[in-house]
């Protein structure tokens, strides 16, 4: 994740300025300059990937969208019911042995004594003799 990014920026109508500083202070004669000619210039406060009057505003409104997103269940979701549509795949430890054990009873009862029949054993097995490079 980026790092957060605030400062003070001088802003022209709408458009960002390349102006910019961590105290307002350090923009205030410029900001004075620009507003000789220019009168729609303003000092705003950038965080978060938006302008606000000010630090105090910006932080106000990302607690109050927290308090917002805080207030959710733990069951919302977007659209529909609201609810997990992965949980109705969810089974408990009980219901997953007894599926387990009823699928290997199954399985030795149709095969009269369990699963495929394997070939018999044989010894170990032997290679032709070894050859020299």
């Amino acid at each position: 994740m980026a790092k957060r990014f605030s400062c003070w920026v001088i802003v022209a109508g709408a458009q960002p300025t390349a102006f910019r500083a961590r105290r307002a202070e350090d923009l205030l004669p410029t900001l004075r300059q620009l507003q000789r000619t220019q009168p729609n210039i303003t000092l705003k406060w950038f965080d978060r990937g938006r302008f606000w009057d000010s630090p105090q505003a910006a932080d106000d409104a990302f607690a109050a969208r927290r308090r917002a997103s805080a207030a959710r269940d733990r069951d919302w979701r977007p659209g529909g019911s609201h609810v997990d549509p992965r949980a109705k795949y969810q089974l408990t430890r009980d219901e997953k042995r007894a599926r387990f054990k009823r699928r290997l009873i199954a399985s030795k009862t149709d095969g009269q004594g369990g699963g495929t029949p394997r070939p018999p054993r044989r010894g170990p097995q032997t290679r032709g003799p070894k050859r020299s490079r």
